[in-house]
């Protein structure tokens, strides 16, 4: 510019033509709203908006630059009344000011009467106005941040004393130059540039800001590399006073994504990795802790397959040191197993990935034993995702293949015993639908599995047994009690054989009913028996009413009756009744006559057979009823033996021989009376 245009600026000044624009800043993690950095323009009325790089010069050379910043504090602190109180307004210091020792006086008085707090306030220094004066610069920068200012350090990587100054200076911020952001995307060295610009960021506890945010894939990128705040076109361009209001209202509450890249943007994806490089040394200590500490083997390798890193776990598995693995060859360290895991360790580098290869191998240690590791490749990517490396974890299963072989051999075994058992398991759902039955069913019925689902099993019962079987089944669905009935089904060969199941129902911790376990038994077998046994139970008892002879059944030992026939009642002229000793109907008393002296086994009959497990009888009684009469009877014990050789019992066998007896002694009346009279007529 020529010496008319520092008049012209001067005129601009008292015009008030140089305001501030201001330009969002950006929290790259949340997306919100972090502040504002004040820009100044010069909006000339024949040439429109000059740069401040086009009128700062001059100002400076001019002596104009107190005037200005005086100005350009005083119409951004003005404006600040719009801009809510959390947010924070930055201001550049040019070189000249740097070195005006009255700087720190003129920002806070300027602060002081528009009632601006400073600690709101963040002043940007750029390296170049540092270079020659630090001394200047560290008594200026020192007395800003006592009154409050926080500093940051602007156009980071341009100068040539950077990490000079860093040491220092107080900074707070650490701003990325936007000539190395707005290459990230073409450009592998800026991409380095920007990570390294981060990462020292980072491990000095500092707030790292990148200019020059345009899209997306580049906001991505600084968020993947630890950066905190974003600058750019991308949140907004630099708007006038006037424009404030609109833009705090679109930036404040920011819109939910709606379309497919922003629904994936760093920004909305909380899953995005995080560059080790750029992360500060407290959390790389962190992970580095998580890394070694983890049962899982884990190693990363460079493109040409050479360990880069490796865990202590994984050096544990190959039985080497962790300093044995770095910058070898994967196959001069496992080349036992390369062979198998080259394929995908190529495939990987392709950028494919590969998830749980088994590989299994015999233990060094333990011949016998057979070890089996799960290995996953993941190709490794830097920030425009071409991939850098792989990276491989390695988990040790060998006992979770043990178990499952266990598991395996042992539902074998439960299957086969399913498959012999006589009996058909299934389950049902609490509904009662069937969900399983074994193959015995089919083969049974002739009915497939799929055919006997849900309720297609009602098909093989017996129309008789039908209406009965399902109301039993609706009660204990109902109820939830368990199930016990008999029904009969048409088997393969067209038979109807009779069943038995029984079900009961398995509950949750709630005691709600989660499903239903049953099993069906073939009980025709043993329903024929029953029948059989029936049957001669029948003809028995035919037979014992109609015998001719009184027969009394008893238990062993105590002589209990516990069955009689008609025929032994009317001999006996009484009811034998249950849990009444036979032989109380059977002692010949009254008939004895006096003192004649008879032994236990003829008066007990019955109980001595029981007790002797021998026959005894036929004896001849008499009687005495209960009506006064008497009656001759003859008796024959015999005890019951079981299959055991155990006598269970006792039977005695009931004859009525009065009327032979007493004709007998008729007869023998009618002798002794003829021999008397026989006698007398001689």
């Amino acid at each position: 510019m020529a010496a008319d245009d520092a008049n012209d600026l001067r005129r601009a000044l008292e015009s008030n033509e140089i305001i501030p624009y201001f330009q969002p800043l950006v929290e790259l993690r949340t997306g919100l709203l972090r502040g504002f950095e004040a820009l100044a323009r010069w909006q000339h009325p024949q040439r429109g908006v000059i740069p401040p790089n086009e009128f700062i010069p001059l100002a400076e050379s001019s002596g104009l630059h107190g005037l200005l910043t005086g100005k350009l504090l005083t119409a951004v602190f003005a404006a600040a009344k719009d801009i809510p109180a959390h947010l924070t307004l930055s201001v550049n210091i040019s070189l000249t000011q740097l070195t005006d020792l009255t700087l720190p006086r003129h920002i806070r008085s300027a602060a002081e009467h528009a009632k601006f707090p400073l600690q709101r306030l963040i002043l940007e220094i750029t390296e170049s106005a540092l270079v020659g004066n630090t001394e200047h610069a560290a008594r200026i920068a020192t007395e800003l941040k006592e009154q409050g200012s926080r500093l940051a350090l602007d156009d980071f990587g341009t100068g040539y004393s950077s990490l000079r100054h860093l040491q220092l200076l107080p900074f707070d911020e650490l701003k990325i130059d936007a000539s190395f952001v707005r290459a990230m995307t073409h450009t592998r060295e800026s991409r380095k540039i920007a990570a390294a610009i981060v990462g020292l960021g980072n491990s000095l506890m500092l707030t790292t800001v990148a200019e020059g945010v345009e899209d997306q894939t580049i906001a991505d990128m600084l968020l993947w590399l630890g950066c905190d705040i974003g600058q750019g076109w991308l949140y907004g361009r630099p708007v006038p006073p006037e424009q404030l209001p609109e833009t705090l209202a679109e930036r404040l509450i920011p819109a939910p994504p709606s379309t497919p890249a922003e629904l994936h943007s760093a920004a909305a994806n909380s899953t995005l990795p995080l560059r080790l490089e750029a992360l500060p040394t407290q959390r790389l200590a962190q992970l580095n802790a998580i890394y070694d500490g983890v049962p899982v083997g884990l190693c990363y390798l460079d493109r040409n397959l050479r360990y880069v890193s490796v865990n202590k776990r994984l050096a544990e598995m190959h039985n080497l040191p962790v300093a044995s693995h770095l910058g070898r060859h994967i196959s001069e360290v496992i080349p036992q197993k390369y062979a198998q895991c080259e394929p995908y360790l190529l495939r990987a580098l392709d950028g494919i990935p590969h998830m749980g290869l088994e590989i299994s191998y015999p233990d060094p240690h333990r011949p016998a034993v057979t070890r089996t590791i799960l290995v996953s490749y993941q190709p490794a990517r830097d920030e425009v995702d071409e991939v850098v490396g792989v990276s491989i974890s390695v988990v040790d299963i060998t006992r979770r293949k043990q178990a499952e072989q266990a598991l395996v051999e042992s539902e074998d075994h439960y299957r086969n015993a399913v498959e012999l058992s006589p009996q058909v398991p299934w389950t049902a759902d609490p509904n009662g639908m069937i969900l399983d039955t074994s193959k015995r069913w089919e083969t049974l019925t002739g009915l497939t599995k799929e055919e006997s689902l849900g309720t297609g099993w009602v098909r093989a019962l017996h129309p008789d047994d039908r209406q009965a079987t399902l109301r039993a089944w609706e009660k204990a669905l109902r109820t939830g009690e368990s199930l016990d009935i008999q029904y009969r089904i048409r088997c393969r060969d067209c038979e109807w054989r009779w069943m038995r199941v029984r079900a009961a129902p398995r509950r949750d911790e709630n005691g709600k009913i989660i499903r239903w376990y049953g099993a069906l038994e073939d009980i025709g077998d043993h329903k024929k028996a029953e029948e059989a046994l029936r049957r001669s139970e029948a003809r028995l008892q035919a037979i014992f009413e109609a015998a001719p002879i009184g027969i009394v059944i008893a238990d062993a030992p105590d002589c209990r009756v516990v069955m009689s026939n008609p025929r032994a009642e009317e001999i006996l002229h009484s009811v034998v009744a249950p849990l009444t000793l036979i032989d109380d109907y059977c002692q010949e008393s009254r008939a004895s006559a006096p003192g004649d002296l008879r032994d236990e086994a003829q008066v007990k009959p019955l109980a001595n057979a029981i007790m002797s497990g021998k026959s005894i009888g036929p004896r001849e009684e008499l009687r005495y009823n209960d009506d006064g009469t008497s009656t001759w009877i003859s008796l024959t014990a015999a005890p019951v033996i079981d299959i055991n050789g155990k006598v269970s019992g006792g039977v005695i066998a009931i004859q009525d021989i009065d009327q032979d007896k007493r004709e007998m002694h008729r007869l023998e009346e009618l002798a002794d009376a003829l021999k008397n009279k026989l006698a007398t007529h001689r």
